[in-house]
């Protein structure tokens, strides 16, 4: 049996992946999703183990200490990470799974997993993004800005990954990441078990 893949989406606030997610995960309904694990609180309409698992500074650090993260980060006094034992599971049993990360995040689990497919997504102009940021109409023009220039700062490290996927029209960033899944079953590495099978009874 093949291993399953493990794919990272990344992509700056206003590049439309969490909209993108969604639809892809209708569409693969077997994909595996990777929970992270937080110390912050759950904020109001959250669902404990649907994006997050919510737990304890000490679980936390103690997950830390035992080497159980792919990648963790601390943001204003939190910490959030990607457990590694459900990646792992979902692997050795041949199934999919994504992992939705930052850039920093996606670097560390590069380092140790240097077979995962990584993409990022990214929006069509500077135009739009800025648009995209501003549409709620409810932030400040200083937060506005200051979301921007993060965007920037990881659209700068877009050249990290494997594949670029640009989100103009939904529907053609859809089937871009599906091209994306689709041929990465076929690299030889993955089918390298079909070539032994027929040869060793050969």
């Amino acid at each position: 049996m093949s291993k399953g893949r493990v794919f990272i989406i990344s992509g700056p606030s206003g590049s439309g992946k969490d909209t993108l997610l969604k639809i892809l995960f209708e569409r693969y309904p077997n994909m595996k999703f990777s929970i992270s694990s937080t110390t912050r609180p759950m904020r109001e309409g959250e669902v404990e183990g649907e994006k997050y698992n919510f737990i304890s500074k000490e679980s936390f650090l103690s997950m830390l200490a035992n080497d159980e993260l792919l990648e963790h980060n601390e943001f204003v006094g939190n910490f959030y990470g990607t457990p590694k034992k459900p990646v792992m599971d979902a692997v050795s049993s041949g199934e999919d799974i994504i992992i939705e990360v930052d850039v920093n995040g996606a670097a560390q689990i590069r380092e140790k997993m240097p077979e995962v497919i990584s993409i990022f997504i990214m929006p069509p102009s500077l135009e739009v993004l800025k648009a995209r940021l501003s549409k709620r109409g409810t932030e400040t023009k200083a937060l506005v800005e200051k979301r921007l220039c993060a965007a920037l700062d990881e659209i700068r490290r877009a050249e990290e990954y494997n594949y670029i996927i640009v989100n103009d029209a939904l529907d053609e960033a859809i089937e871009d990441i599906t091209t994306v899944i689709n041929s990465e079953k076929f690299r030889l590495d993955r089918q390298q078990y079909l070539i032994n099978q027929i040869l060793d009874k050969a």
